[in-house]
């Protein structure tokens, strides 16, 4: 589903010019549940944003289900990221003044969708989560853990064939975060593609592959036995 060949990522930062990553090969199959290891520098957030077609790698090649995504114009990524990609980040993201169900059905009127179809579709993601009962709440009325969910909610309402979860237990405390990954493990269990990026080896343990990032390289790539 995901496949790197030598992808390499170079900023220009006034007369310097550094590498973020260095020549990285990586695939990941459908249905794959893994963790994007490294400490803050590592490289690891430079490639949860190729992986999540928000930048484009200098050099190299990123196919994403057959596609080459490295050499798309920003539009055509747009629409990639609007089709494939489903992404859940540490801050929520959500709109302050929109309900639940509009807020998690705020991406498909990018695809041009009605709104009852709109609203049908975002209430079985939330009730996918267990929020069918808050579809009119609005975010400041939720806890961190709900709120959290309704960004999965979000995230899924599309049917995205990758789920990209950028350190989606960080601003929750710990019995929280044990819910949250649960959550994923059970999208995982549904046939969800997940990666996610942390750099907690705990979260990282919920996963059933780790690939550790480091000086902008893929440095160890491990998969557990799974029951």
């Amino acid at each position: 589903m995901i496949e790197l060949h030598a992808v390499s990522k170079r900023y220009r930062m006034g007369e310097t010019e550094f590498l973020a990553l260095d020549s990285v090969d990586l695939t990941i199959g459908r249905n794959e549940y893994v963790a994007l290891l490294g400490p803050s520098g590592s490289g690891k957030s430079t490639l949860m944003n190729l992986l999540g077609c928000l930048d484009s790698p200098t050099s190299g090649r990123y196919l994403l289900n057959g596609r080459d995504v490295s050499t798309m114009n920003d539009d055509e990524l747009a629409r990639v990221r609007n089709r494939e990609i489903g992404f859940v980040f540490q801050s929520f993201h959500l709109l302050p003044r929109m309900s639940v169900l509009d807020n998690v059905a705020q991406p498909l009127v990018y695809r041009g969708i009605g709104r009852s179809e709109r609203e049908r579709l975002a209430q079985q993601s939330l009730e996918r989560v267990g929020l069918g009962d808050k579809l009119r709440h609005r975010p400041n009325q939720l806890s961190g853990g709900q709120r959290q969910r309704v960004a999965v909610a979000r995230a899924l309402v599309g049917r995205p064939s990758l789920l990209l979860a950028d350190e989606p237990t960080g601003n929750l405390d710990s019995r929280t975060s044990e819910e949250i990954m649960a959550l994923f493990d059970e999208l995982h269990r549904d046939g969800q593609t997940v990666v996610l990026v942390t750099h907690e080896p705990d979260i990282a343990a919920y996963c059933h592959r780790s690939v550790r990032v480091n000086d902008g390289r893929i440095a160890h790539d491990s998969a557990r036995e799974t029951a």
